[in-house]
C-alpha cells in the first residue's frame, strides 16, 4: 500500500508543470513561444535567464525529491527505481497538461542525483563536451542521453538501473524527435553565435 502511494506520489510531483507556473507569475505562457515546450530553454526566450533558472531548479527536484522520499521509505530497489521512473514519466505526460510534458531532461537529472550521484559528473562531461562542439542544447542532451547507459554499466550499478538507465535514455531521445529532424536536415538553430528559433 505504501508503495502504491509513493508511486502516485512520484507521479503526482513529476507532473507539476513548473515552466507553465514560472511563467504564469511571469506574465507568459511557454506553450504559446518559441517550440511551445515547457522545459528552462524555451522559459528562457520569454522569461529570461532567472525565469530558466527557477524551472531548471524545480524540473530537478521533481526527480529528486520522489527519490529521496522513496529512499526514506526503506523501499527495495525495484520498487525505488519504479518511483523514479514514475516522477520521470510524470514529468514527459504530465496529467495537468493533458498528458504533454517537456522533454525531461531536467527531471531525469534529478532522478539520478538521487539514486547514483556519481553518474552525473561523468554524463555532464559528455553533455558540455557536445554543447560546446555543437552550440545546441538538444544534440548535447541527447549525447548525453546515449551515454547514460554505458555510463549506469561502467559504474558496476545493478542490472535493475542500467534498465532504468536504458528507459529513461530512449523516452529523452523520443522527445526530441523533432530536433533531431532539424538536425538531420541542418536547421536546428545554435544556442548561440547564430538566430534562435524553436528547439
Amino acid at each position: 500500500m505504501l508503495f502504491v502511494l509513493l508511486l502516485l506520489t512520484a507521479y503526482l510531483i513529476g507532473s507539476i508543470p513548473v515552466g507553465v507556473l514560472v511563467g504564469r507569475v511571469a506574465g507568459f505562457d511557454p506553450r504559446a513561444v518559441g517550440s511551445g515546450n515547457v522545459g528552462m530553454t524555451n522559459v528562457a526566450r520569454a522569461g529570461g535567464t532567472r525565469a530558466a533558472a527557477i524551472t531548471f531548479a524545480g524540473d530537478m527536484l521533481k526527480g529528486l525529491v520522489p527519490v529521496l522520499i522513496a529512499r526514506t521509505a526503506q523501499l527495495e530497489v525495484t520498487q525505488l527505481l519504479m518511483v523514479a521512473f514514475a516522477a520521470f514519466v510524470g514529468s514527459i505526460s504530465s496529467i495537468f497538461l493533458r498528458f504533454s510534458g517537456g522533454r525531461g531532461v531536467s527531471t531525469a537529472l534529478g532522478v539520478w542525483l538521487g539514486l547514483a550521484p556519481i553518474v552525473i559528473p561523468v554524463a555532464m562531461v559528455v553533455f558540455a563536451a557536445v554543447l560546446g562542439i555543437s552550440r545546441r542544447m538538444s544534440l548535447a542532451s541527447i549525447a548525453a542521453a546515449i551515454a547514460l547507459p554505458p555510463i549506469v554499466a561502467a559504474l558496476s550499478y545493478p542490472k535493475p538501473y542500467v534498465v532504468l538507465a536504458i528507459a529513461i535514455s530512449a523516452l529523452v531521445i523520443w522527445r526530441h524527435r523533432a530536433n533531431m529532424g532539424r538536425l538531420l536536415r541542418g536547421d536546428e538553430p545554435p544556442l548561440w553565435g547564430g538566430a534562435k528559433k524553436a528547439t
